[in-house]
């Protein structure tokens, strides 16, 4: 969460930052066993009254959007922390698909609902990260781990079907497991 109030406006005191953190937290839990749960249910999952939650977000929709822009923040730091145009792209493959993957898994709900939202903040992150991957593409063709010839535009939206697939599967507990299908599927296939 930045330094700004849930539903815009005036700085937060680090207290009132936690408080948000916390209802996002809940709400991310709350909704994914229950798109159709209330503020109240929210609320109380946070271990918050109410009014709290409704202090902070004024609406339902206030607090839905909160959420999907933070989950995009969060989406954002983790390809922003392990993209790199130093390192082997190979590496930076690895690494970033295992954030992408713990943000993804952690914030399901969330960056589902990201993937549908008009705001133009979350569409700016994801034009980031598409602008991030589509970069680390081109050095992986360049560096030779990508053959010459490849539609990398569609080598990413085949790695983003692979990534979404393994957030789906019962056994995402290991990331790193995931993190290494995902990169050895979306550079060897599945042939012999």
């Amino acid at each position: 969460m930045t330094k700004q109030q849930a539903s815009g406006g005036r700085p937060l005191r680090a207290d009132a930052e936690r408080t948000v953190r916390t209802i996002l937290e809940a709400a991310e839990r709350v909704l994914s066993a229950d798109p159709a749960a209330t503020m109240e249910q929210i609320a109380e999952a946070a271990g918050v009254a109410r009014t709290t939650v409704h202090r902070r977000f004024a609406t339902r929709e206030a607090l839905l959007d909160a959420l999907t822009a933070w989950a995009a923040r969060q989406f954002a730091a983790a390809v922003d922390a392990t993209a790199s145009d130093t390192a082997p792209p190979l590496v930076v493959l690895h690494r970033v698909t295992a954030r992408v993957l713990e943000v993804k898994i952690g914030w399901g709900y969330a960056m589902n609902r990201a993937a549908f939202s008009a705001d133009p903040e979350v569409v700016r992150v994801h034009a980031d990260v598409v602008a991030k991957c589509d970069r680390l593409f081109r050095r992986a063709q360049e560096t030779g781990l990508v053959r010459p010839g490849v539609d990398l535009e569609w080598a990413r939206r085949f790695y983003y079907a692979l990534i979404h697939e393994a957030t789906q599967r019962d056994d995402r507990a290991d990331v790193d497991a995931l993190s290494t299908l995902v990169v050895d599927t979306l550079l060897h296939g599945i042939a012999a």
